[in-house]
């Protein structure tokens, strides 16, 4: 008999994945959620996944074998007292996938605030290019993989370890549960302010993550990192591997097009040759090495797959040229990202203008917990636009440094309008959201096609 799961929001990036791999693996997968829309309702239904919208009680007649459960359901949600008063049989998502799913693989996860989409997707793609066929749940769409995740018989599970937490009654990060072999800590910072009151309560999630490695398993860290360096002197038991350090990876000055040496305890081991943007960038091919090196791949072929490496949509994705204006899509949501991708454009583009446009969405930014660090990571753009609708707090205050560069609009069709009224030939806008912007990019391109922009 099929087994029969439903899920609750099975339309966030984390629980769409669990359904799709639920589906690959022979389940029968409904699920509900809140907001029912495309692209994700588009995905889970060419999957042959039937949709609810909304979390009415009348669904428990459903009868599932397990109710799995997303982090965005609380107490008071509808189907979720339904659930609890009857005695039916819950799980939360990072609990299914472990039980279900992660049990007998190799599991590389990658954890950290900066990077963790990006450092899985070259890691499932050095293991493809390697003939692995890996499995993977990333937080995006990988372009060379066309998919954010993919079950397959092959041994290895490549994951985005999240630190958010579990699920309404499990307060615990997301990642205490995968059972990773092979962990890369990527960088740690404060984020998360809805759920997490400092960095030392993060810190601590990060530790509990480091227990459940095993001594046959290896964590790659950031030597460079101090906060990561701080939970693994909280107590570590298996081998480390770092990178950023001369006694482990390490990675030389790019070259004009954005390639660099690497080597390894001193020893060259090959050159990237890539038009990967950033320092951010070169350290996660570092960490990708790594890991995979781990998984049973060299470096040699490692390097020969991160050569080919395409990127991830919504990093640094160019979405189109319009009338020799350039128009950037980027997820960049918190001080470093932002500042980290604007220096790795610069770098690129030389002189040209630069026009960024933030929204501060996540719970952090609203909170303005990282408002004081906006204007230096925005210091490398010509020209900045915030939308500034719904904050907690003054964006022009907290901004004020960045002088006659800054546009503070909380309206998005004048904030359209005066994107579209400020770029010319030449120029290059990169849109930072964690979230759709409304369709931003697309209304800029089609503005520009138009015949907008000052020309």
């Amino acid at each position: 008999m099929v087994q029969h799961i439903h899920i609750l929001g099975i339309c966030g990036t984390f629980m769409g994945g669990v359904a799709a791999i639920a589906k690959s693996a022979g389940f029968r997968v409904t699920g509900c959620d809140a907001n029912v829309y495309p692209p994700m309702s588009e995905q889970l239904a060419s999957l042959g996944i039937e949709l609810i919208e909304g979390f009415d009680a009348e669904q428990i007649v459903l009868a599932p074998n397990l109710w799995v459960i997303g982090n965005v359901v609380t107490r008071g949600n509808p189907l979720m007292e339904a659930i609890l008063d009857r005695g039916e049989r819950f799980i939360s998502g990072p609990q299914w996938l472990a039980d279900y799913i992660l049990r007998d693989k190799w599991v590389i996860a990658i954890a950290g605030t900066h990077g963790k989409t990006t450092v899985s997707a070259m890691i499932a793609w050095i293991l493809e290019r390697a003939g692995k066929t890996p499995s993977f749940l990333v937080g995006g769409v990988p372009k060379d993989l066309n998919s954010s995740a993919r079950l397959t018989p092959g041994r290895c599970f490549v994951i985005e370890a999240d630190e958010y937490d579990t699920a309404f009654f499990d307060k615990r990060s997301k990642f205490v549960h995968y059972g990773a072999r092979t962990l890369v800590l990527n960088n740690l910072e404060f984020d998360h302010a809805d759920i997490f009151g400092e960095l030392a309560d993060i810190e601590r999630q990060f530790h509990h993550l480091v227990r459940t490695v095993p001594h046959s398993g290896l964590i790659v860290a950031n030597a460079r990192d101090s906060a990561l360096q701080r939970v693994l002197g909280m107590g570590c038991w298996t081998p480390v591997e770092t990178f950023g350090s001369d006694a482990g990876w390490q990675g030389g000055e790019p070259d004009a097009e954005g390639g660099f040496e690497v080597s390894w305890r001193g020893a060259p081991v090959g050159r990237i040759a890539w038009t990967q943007l950033g320092e951010h960038n070169r350290s996660n091919a570092l960490a990708a090495l790594a890991a995979a090196r781990h998984a049973g791949v060299s470096p040699d072929v490692a390097i020969a797959a991160l050569n080919s490496f395409s990127g991830v949509r919504r990093r640094m994705e160019l979405l189109g040229v319009v009338r020799g204006v350039a128009v950037y899509d980027d997820f960049a949501h918190h001080p470093t990202a932002i500042r980290t991708t604007l220096e790795g454009l610069r770098r690129r583009v030389g002189a040209a203008r630069i026009i960024a446009v933030l929204e501060p969405r996540s719970n952090t930014m609203k909170r303005g917990v990282m408002k004081d660090a906006l204007a230096a990571s925005l210091a490398s753009a010509d020209r900045v636009f915030v939308y500034d609708a719904q904050l907690g707090w003054s964006a022009p205050q907290a901004l004020a440094a960045l002088g006659e560069r800054l546009r503070c609009i909380d309206d998005l069709e004048r904030l359209l309008q005066s994107i579209t009224a400020e770029a010319r030939d030449g120029d290059h806008v990169l849109i930072m959201s964690n979230g759709g912007f409304g369709g931003l990019h697309g209304k800029l391109l089609g503005r520009l096609a138009q015949g907008g922009g000052a020309g």
